[in-house]
């Protein structure tokens, strides 16, 4: 079947489940604090989520890709994924009640879909065989900046990354030098990833609103990539540095043998502040250490 046909046939069988706010309902599915649930009821804006997406990557669809979701929820954005076609989804989801509504899903679109019931947190999608791998996702929010750094370290594994953040924390991670917001998710990301801002979503577009806009990220890999050992020593250095970032890194870095030698080598002044320090003198730094 090519993949315009596929994508016909997912769209049918995905009319034919209920409406999402129906599910919700059916399943009493009223949104869990501590699971950092806010659902996201509106399939105009999924779609368009998925669209924007692959249009930024010069696709028309998911093709032969497979797509991994985290948290699907009632499964707005699951069927908006499916109409894009991937060889296979997989779920990844700790709520009982929410695995019932995959399931669901699943008796319409067949073994397209995988569903595991676990702790994404636990789950390795990098070790995962298939390929080509991007991840989709309305993240949970209180998990996010943990899940987006174990996949910055294996970032070499996926094709692209997208995924809905707190705007605050969208804000941080594409952070320029010199901004307030720009700190050690800004360094981590933008030296493993090209990063690009997709939509602006008002919180009245979830159930339960939250308090705060979300924002969708695309990331895909930069064309060199740091190794999992720089990594390590970047997060390192940019949590000294960044835990007490009003200070200048000669007291915030003084830990660092020669620190002021190390510095003149690579144009940094040891009277800089972290965020007067780009990604890439941080990648020069740490290599020296």
């Amino acid at each position: 079947m090519n993949s315009g046909a596929k994508m016909n046939d997912f769209s049918e069988q995905i009319q034919k489940l209920p409406s999402l706010r129906l599910t919700v309902e059916a399943h009493g599915l009223m949104a869990k604090k501590a699971l950092g649930q806010n659902f996201l009821l509106d399939s105009n804006i999924t779609d368009k989520i998925i669209r924007t997406s692959l249009e930024r990557q010069g696709l028309r669809d998911f093709g032969n890709g497979f797509v991994w979701e985290i948290g699907p929820g009632p499964g707005g954005l699951t069927r908006s994924i499916l109409s894009a076609c991937p060889r296979q989804l997989t779920v990844i989801e700790m709520d009982e009640r929410c695995i019932a509504i995959m399931e669901e899903i699943r008796e319409k679109t067949g073994n397209c879909l995988k569903i595991v019931n676990g702790d994404a947190l636990k789950y390795n999608i990098a070790d995962c065989p298939e390929t080509p791998k991007h991840i989709v996702s309305n993240l949970p929010y209180n998990i996010s900046v943990p899940l987006l750094v174990g996949w910055l370290y294996d970032i070499k594994a996926f094709s692209s990354l997208t995924l809905m953040f707190q705007k605050e924390v969208a804000d941080r991670i594409l952070a320029p030098v010199n901004c307030k917001d720009y700190g050690r998710i800004s360094i981590l990301a933008q030296l493993q990833c090209n990063v690009e801002r997709l939509l602006d979503l008002n919180p009245n577009c979830f159930v339960p609103a939250p308090k705060i806009w979300s924002t969708v990220l695309l990331f895909r890999p930069a064309d060199s990539q740091l190794t999992k050992e720089q990594l390590a020593k970047i997060e390192k250095l940019t949590s000294l540095a960044f835990g007490q970032r009003r200070k200048m890194i000669r007291q915030s870095l003084k830990s660092i043998p020669d620190l002021e030698a190390k510095c003149a080598q690579i144009g940094i002044q040891p009277s800089f502040r972290p965020e007067q320090i780009t990604p890439r003198q941080f990648l020069a730094l740490a290599n020296l250490i």
